[in-house]
């Protein structure tokens, strides 16, 4: 019997998930949010990338403290104040950093299209260091320029436009290598003028770092080895002329080869006898960090070439480990990021930068032991130097970018793109990178 009435609408149940709220009947509207896409800035970035760029920054960190504590005697006693130093220092540090950075996001062929600009504008820094009034001598050297109050050593600029400049040129000539004439021009000429003018300063140890840049630029462009012996042969002749042409230099092998003598004591080896002194009194564990003795006038730049035996000083022997072992990691990284790139370009540049700054804390360890003639370079990172520091991070901005660059190029391989359009993508990215 029908009671008239309609039936009523059948009751619909929706069914969800466990622990899953249940969806929206309508679309509520949503605030505006900023989202920062954090993840898409930091997506191409692997782990030579920020173990080179951990490992730097640590180095950079640890010489700031040292350089506070290396220099606040000096400095007070020169007019700066107890913080000079150390707070110009940490100017260039927050200049360097932020470079550092900006470089790392550039492609490789940024790199490229400026490494002739880069080393006529480096060129030009280093003659004014000749000109009257702009050039500046300091310890017999005629290697820095100021320009408004601002101190500035242009050949550490060099540096760095020498070796992209290099391996732009060797990365075009790729193949042919294997002929002398092509290894020799221009990469002689130019790199001759540039540690000519470096010499011309007095500053033989810059002099000996750019030899020592260049030939590796060449070992990591696949030279041949005969080659590298032949240059190798002509720069050792080459040192020695220097080395024999001014009695400072000759007085400074003599005493390096034959030792000090009660004569030497307050000329030519003040430095390096206090220098031995204070890694003595270091022991294992160190007086302490700012309870050094020597630092307070009795060691001659020990915020600066000789700041390593401030740190035997200070932290003893366990502290100088921890250094070198900072830059095996550097000098690791370096090789981790070479190793991972199929770029000829950028693997000679990664190699001229790993030289230059392995190379030159190699150095600068050796002359504080006495096993080299004090040749009067910084210790990369460490030291005290605006120029140094902001070079050597521009620099190591330098293969931070190649290092982003090699994992775009791992993705390609791997095939990380999955979707025809995404691998057409990233395909098109890596082409223009390349560029």
């Amino acid at each position: 019997m029908t009671t008239g009435r309609l039936p009523s609408s059948p009751r619909v149940t929706v069914s969800r998930r466990p622990g899953r709220p249940a969806a929206p009947t309508a679309a509520a509207p949503r605030p505006a949010v900023a989202v920062i896409p954090v993840r898409r800035i930091f997506a191409i970035e692997n782990r030579n990338y920020f173990l080179l760029l951990g490992t730097t920054l640590f180095l950079v960190a640890f010489g700031l403290v040292m350089v506070l504590s290396s220099s606040s005697i000096e400095s007070s006693v020169d007019g700066e104040g107890f913080f000079g130093r150390f707070i110009r220092q940490g100017f260039s540090a927050i200049l360097g950093i932020p470079l550092m950075l900006v470089a790392s996001r550039m492609p490789p062929r940024f790199w490229k299209r400026w490494a002739w600009p880069a080393l006529l504008v480096g060129g030009a820094l280093q003659l004014i260091v000749f000109i009257p009034g702009l050039g500046l001598e300091h310890g017999g050297n005629q290697n820095w320029i100021s320009i408004g109050g601002f101190n500035m050593q242009p050949s550490e600029f060099v540096k760095i436009a020498l070796i992209v400049w290099i391996a732009w040129v060797l990365s075009t000539k790729e193949e042919l290598l294997g002929d002398w004439r092509h290894v020799a021009l221009p990469i002689a000429p130019v790199a001759g003028v540039a540690i000519l003018f470096v010499l011309i300063g007095k500053d033989l140890g810059t002099a000996s770092i750019i030899v020592m840049i260049v030939l590796g630029c060449l070992y990591f462009a696949g030279v041949r080895l005969k080659f590298l012996a032949v240059a190798l042969a002509g720069v050792s002749l080459l040192v020695i002329i220097m080395a024999l042409a001014t009695p400072s230099r000759t007085e400074r092998i003599s005493v390096w080869l034959n030792g000090c003598t009660a004569a030497d004591y307050s000329n030519l080896c003040w430095q390096v006898q206090h220098a031995s002194w204070a890694l003595a009194a270091g022991g294992l564990f160190g007086s302490g960090l700012g309870n050094s003795k020597a630092k307070w006038n009795w060691l001659p730049e020990a915020d600066n070439d000789f700041i390593f035996a401030i740190i035997g000083e200070e932290l003893g022997l366990i502290g100088a480990i921890v250094v070198l072992v900072l830059f095996i990691v550097l000098a690791i990284a370096f090789v981790r990021v070479l190793r991972a790139t199929r770029d000829s370009f950028a693997r000679i540049t990664t190699g001229g930068v790993m030289v230059w700054v392995i190379g030159q804390a190699l150095v600068n360890i050796a002359v504080v032991l006495g096993l080299l003639p004090v040749l009067g370079v910084p210790l990369p990172l460490i030291s005290a130097g605006g120029s140094a520091l902001i070079a050597i991070l521009l620099g190591i901005g330098v293969v931070l970018s190649f290092a982003r660059q090699t994992d775009r190029e791992s993705a390609l391989d791997q095939g990380v793109a999955q979707t025809p359009a995404q691998r057409s993508r990233l395909l098109a990215s890596n082409r223009a990178a390349r560029r």
